[in-house]
């Protein structure tokens, strides 16, 4: 058993290796360092992409990692799980000559030497006396705290788990995204001075009341809660899981063999999906199935996600609905009844709708089954907050992410509606970064006004 867990944990090391010195400085030579360079348009942070790589090749790392970092605080994450190929390497001008510039990979090169290095990378700003509440600590939170200490601001995240981080820490797979990478992170930010309260949750540990109260502003960055119920008979069976909990359990808790030999389907296709169902591989799964009652046209998971579920031997079952989870006399899961689906109008976000195909049940055989259909939102926060929402989406002028209270900003996956933009780790990122400047224009301001 022992050597079966070792075995276990070996599969859940990081996939990709990293550049080594002279690979790092050969690509960084092949870059034309651009005027005016289209993948700087295309990084949702504006990295200066260019004088990062350009660092890399005069050997100044340092450099280059505070050039990466100053843009996006959470920039050591997003060179491995950033779709690197939609964005900056896409418009790669490289791409009509011979292939682009692997900038995500030297992202990593140079983050992964400040990480090593062990050094400090920013310097908080002087203090100006307020105090801004920052309820969330993932990549939206953690880059407005950080963007708000420069500033001069002294800032408080208020975290409910027991490690700031957020997706990062808890939600991507350890193989893509180990803990040590989001925890450095983390660590440059409270470095500035900015106090993480780890294991507390706003509206239970503390009262909303108390930070409307104490800090001059608050920004929301809570993201989204746990996976719905898909409202079929047998989801409480024992062996149905949440991909969230599964995923946050693989990084968090000794492996298990749990797994080893069984049968398990994932139902959801989006990028948690399919990491639940490579989780479900490493962990021993001897079949691993995603059921999508769409198409592979309409799956929001990334290419290179699929790609990467396909190597790990994943298959797909598309226009397929699960209809009711089948248990023994146990209450443990044995088979799950779907029904086939087709294509009709499309939805609010642009996608067909799926249309039940009458007469088409059958039934699986499965050990397992990960519910991954998207995330809840926190609506009772935010109504706490006495916040405009539309179903848990929070509503913010999106110039300043200024809410309908005046004093409390929003930003990240609180703010995101399905069919308008990507919810994207970089995207969270820049947007705690506005947030910080929209709170610093309106309490400058304010202040200016009552002097």
């Amino acid at each position: 058993m022992d050597i079966l867990r070792l075995n276990l944990e070996k599969n859940f090391l990081e996939v990709e290796p990293g550049l080594t010195d002279r690979e790092a400085i050969e690509e960084a030579n092949r870059c034309l360092y651009c005027y005016d360079a289209p993948c700087i348009q295309a990084c949702p942070t504006g990295i200066d992409i260019p004088a990062f790589i350009k660092k890399i090749a005069s050997g100044n790392l340092k450099g280059s990692a505070k050039t990466i970092m100053l843009s996006n605080p959470v920039g050591a994450s997003c060179a491995r799980v950033c779709p690197t190929e939609e964005l900056c390497e896409g418009a790669c001008v490289l791409n009509h000559s011979t292939k682009p510039i692997m900038i995500g990979k030297l992202q990593r090169y140079a983050t992964d030497w400040a990480i090593r290095d062990g050094g400090v990378l920013f310097q908080a700003g002087r203090k100006n006396g307020k105090k801004v509440a920052v309820i969330g600590g993932g990549p939206a939170g953690l880059s407005a705290a950080r963007e708000l200490a420069r500033l001069g601001y002294a800032v408080t995240i208020f975290e409910a788990e027991s490690e700031a981080g957020g997706l990062n820490t808890y939600g991507i797979v350890s193989f893509r995204l180990p803990q040590n990478i989001s925890f450095w992170e983390v660590n440059q930010v409270k470095s500035l001075g900015v106090q993480i309260r780890v294991n507390t949750r706003v509206g239970d540990d503390i009262e909303v009341s108390e930070l409307l109260e104490q800090y001059d502003a608050i920004v929301l960055a809570i993201g989204m809660g746990k996976v719905p119920k898909l409202g079929i008979p047998g989801e409480d069976l024992q062996g149905v899981y949440d991909a969230i909990e599964f995923i946050k359990k693989t990084k968090t808790k000794q492996l298990t063999d749990r797994l080893v030999g069984k049968r398990v389907i994932v139902i959801g296709a989006g990028n948690t999906a399919i990491d639940a169902a490579t989780c479900s591989v490493r962990l021993g799964a001897e079949n691993v199935k995603i059921l999508y009652r769409r198409t592979r046209g309409e799956m929001t998971a990334y290419e290179f996600e699929y790609e990467f579920a396909k190597q790990d031997g994943v298959e797909f079952r598309w226009l397929t609905a699960p209809k009711r989870i089948i248990g023994d006399g146990n209450g443990k899961v044995t088979h799950i009844e779907c029904v086939r689906m087709e294509l009709g109008e499309p939805d609010d976000d642009g996608r067909r709708r799926p249309v039940l195909i009458k007469g088409s049940e059958f039934t699986i055989p499965v050990d397992a089954v990960i519910k991954a259909i998207g995330q809840e939102r926190h609506v009772e926060l935010i109504e706490d907050l006495g916040l405009e929402h539309d179903h848990g989406v929070v509503k913010v002028n999106p110039e300043t992410y200024q809410t309908s209270n005046p004093k409390v900003f929003a930003c990240g996956d609180v703010i995101f509606e399905k069919g308008k933009g990507e919810a994207m780790v970089v995207a969270a990122a820049q947007q705690g970064k506005e947030t910080a400047y929209g709170i610093h224009r309106y309490l400058t301001k304010t202040a200016s006004e009552t002097a």
